[in-house]
């Protein structure tokens, strides 16, 4: 039995090189069943992931391609979609006070290049009534259960500050995977909004898509961090480029492929 357990582990690992290239030595029937089933829950999980963010992909496409007031920007290899005047004037006076509020120098996860990101950062209040509006009606225009989303978080950028190239999915070579997985696992679509216009520079720009992005008052963009199959998509690097003149105001969204904690 144990002689058995070893080969199926073997085998699993290298059955497209052929069933006799690798030696079977035994191992402790309970440790070989372990790693079997670790083996096999990793896989599971990774499927059922792969499958829900393909299954929000669809929501999401179906119902801004339907929707009269969202704009799908033409692009190959990535969905982005635009609305614009998403919040008022007076929304978009209202929630550059609460990120003023909340700015702090933002933060970047731990091993990563944190010279990359030099803007201020911070998460809006989630029980603000004002927020859990505006939070609703992004829920709603995409069609998405709340309980996906992550909270608000709003940027400010002053002269010279960026956000370099970066992806907002994860990998799972990176050291924080784990920890993402047991918070809702893998990001789907962000929904940005800008809040005001920037004198000069503060583009968003899609660099593997050429496409360059100016910030428009009340303006949503909305883009898929995966492909349509629901593995992600390397297109949806983008950067925060640096402010030459004003200041630049923006609110994330991120939603998650099950509920965010």
């Amino acid at each position: 039995m144990e002689y058995f357990v070893d080969c199926l582990i073997k085998s699993a690992v290298s059955h497209q090189s052929g069933p006799n290239d690798l030696p079977c030595t035994k191992f402790r029937l309970g440790a070989s069943v372990d790693l079997i089933m670790t083996i096999f829950r990793k896989k599971t999980a990774s499927n059922a992931e792969t499958v829900a963010l393909r299954k929000v992909g669809e929501i999401v496409r179906t119902r801004l391609s339907n929707d009269p007031g969202v704009y799908k920007i033409p692009v190959e290899g990535l969905e982005i979609f635009g609305v614009a005047q998403f919040f008022t004037s007076a929304e978009c006076t209202r929630l550059i006070e609460i990120v003023d509020a909340v700015a702090r120098p933002s933060p970047t996860y731990k091993g990563t290049d944190a010279t990359g990101r030099t803007s201020y950062t911070g998460d809006v209040d989630p029980d603000d009534p004002f927020v859990l509006m505006l939070q609703r009606r992004i829920d709603d225009l995409m069609g998405i259960d709340p309980a996906f989303g992550e909270t608000i978080q709003g940027q400010r950028y002053a002269p010279g500050q960026e956000f370099r190239g970066h992806y907002d999915h994860f990998l799972p070579s990176q050291h924080f995977w784990e920890a993402e997985q047991r918070r809702g696992g893998q990001r789907s679509w962000t929904a940005m909004a800008y809040l005001n216009e920037v004198e000069e520079g503060g583009t968003t720009d899609f660099t593997r898509v050429d496409l360059s992005i100016p910030p428009q008052p009340g303006a949503l963009l909305i883009w898929n961090n995966m492909k349509p199959d629901g593995t992600p998509n390397p297109n949806a690097m983008h950067a925060g480029m640096p402010v030459v003149r004003g200041t630049k105001y923006v609110l994330t969204k991120w939603y998650r492929a099950r509920p965010w904690s």
